[in-house]
């Protein structure tokens, strides 16, 4: 049963902020009691439609004494008593606590791991991946670092994507995964395992992370080219160190500028997740079990290609559609692991 009194407070708050943005809130922040408003609703919502199932059992409970109306109240308890069920579970999900940064866009890191050159082949298998499901969600998909190795392969990326709950969608994916295929490399025909680093950072605005300029060290140097006509004859490519976190990042496009921009872009969004790592350490003794604990060495999936399979570790969850995941149709697993996440909240809540 969900507490009465949090109900009421939870609708309390609505209530007021609607008055105040409809009297104009003067002197206050109207974005930010927008924001919360728009938060609070879909709860508010919820929370409604819940109290409107417990007052029509009560009455329909009531009805059950009049001999006019007892038999149209035994038609209706079996739908009520039904709904209730599902009513509160969705109200428990509504009221689990949300993660601010959700609805933010995400910084998609790749890197092969181990492998040689069948983990930079397989590195850029997964950016393609990601670059489908992008398109499918109508999300934008920007590369604003790359570096390829001399069969194709990504020696290391960085893309920016920017949609509806990205960070939402994306942020179990970080991890290591593993593939387990022939590689186009092996005239032998051998299976190897390989594997890539993934890393999905959600964006940080300045308000979200302050970084003093004194704690940065600005380098600028020669971009490295394609060779001939194409090398880069300025120094336009930035490295930027950030001393006390010793985090280090860099851009190399044909800007200066825009270099800058990118640097820094990055820089916000790790020393971001840092501090979110920081907070659920401290929040949970036992982050290490949370899927989506952000743990960069954790293997998380394996991609069996003789086999046909897709097997992600942290839920025990196989799918026997590859061709359709590398594809880029990730909604199964990605919607497994978001239920797998909300099923632990509420265990930690008691619910």
């Amino acid at each position: 049963m969900i507490p009465t009194e949090r109900m009421s407070q939870i609708t309390e708050r609505f209530e007021f902020l609607e008055a105040a943005m409809a009297d104009g809130a003067a002197g206050a922040d109207i974005a930010t009691l927008a924001k919360e408003y728009s938060d609070l609703k879909p709860v508010v919502d919820q929370i409604r439609s819940y109290q409107q199932l417990l007052a029509d059992l009560g009455e329909a409970e009531e009805m059950l004494g009049d001999p006019d109306m007892a038999a149209l109240a035994q038609e209706e308890l079996p739908t009520i008593r039904a709904a209730i069920p599902e009513a509160e579970a969705a109200l428990q999900l509504a009221l689990l606590p949300k993660d601010a940064a959700d609805a933010k866009p995400a910084m998609l890191e790749i890197r092969p791991g181990t492998g040689g050159d069948e983990a930079a082949l397989f590195a850029g298998d997964l950016l393609r991946m990601y670059q489908r499901y992008a398109e499918e969600h109508g999300w934008r998909f920007e590369i604003i670092e790359e570096q390829l190795t001399e069969l194709g392969g990504v020696k290391e990326v960085v893309a920016h994507i920017t949609g509806t709950n990205v960070f939402a969608r994306l942020k179990f994916e970080s991890g290591v995964h593993r593939v387990q295929r022939v590689p186009a490399t092996e005239s032998g025909g051998r299976i190897h395992t390989s594997a890539a680093t993934v890393a999905v950072l959600p964006e940080a605005e300045e308000v979200d992370i302050h970084i003093d300029p004194n704690d940065l060290r600005i380098d600028t140097m020669r971009s490295s080219g394609a060779g001939g006509q194409h090398v880069n004859t300025t120094d336009s490519a930035v490295r930027i160190t950030h001393e006390p976190s010793g985090i280090v990042v860099t851009s190399s496009e044909k800007s200066q500028h825009r270099n800058r921009e990118i640097a820094m872009q990055v820089l916000r969004a790790r020393l971001y997740d840092l501090e979110r790592s920081r907070v659920d350490s401290e929040r949970s003794a036992d982050r290490a079990a949370q899927v989506g604990s952000g743990d960069r060495s954790e293997r998380i999936r394996t991609y069996n290609f003789p086999q046909g399979r897709m097997t992600d570790h942290r839920i025990n969850l196989t799918l026997y559609k590859l061709d359709a995941v590398m594809a880029g149709d990730l909604d199964e697993v990605i919607d497994a692991l978001t239920a797998d996440d909300q099923a632990r909240k509420l265990a930690e809540m008691g619910a």
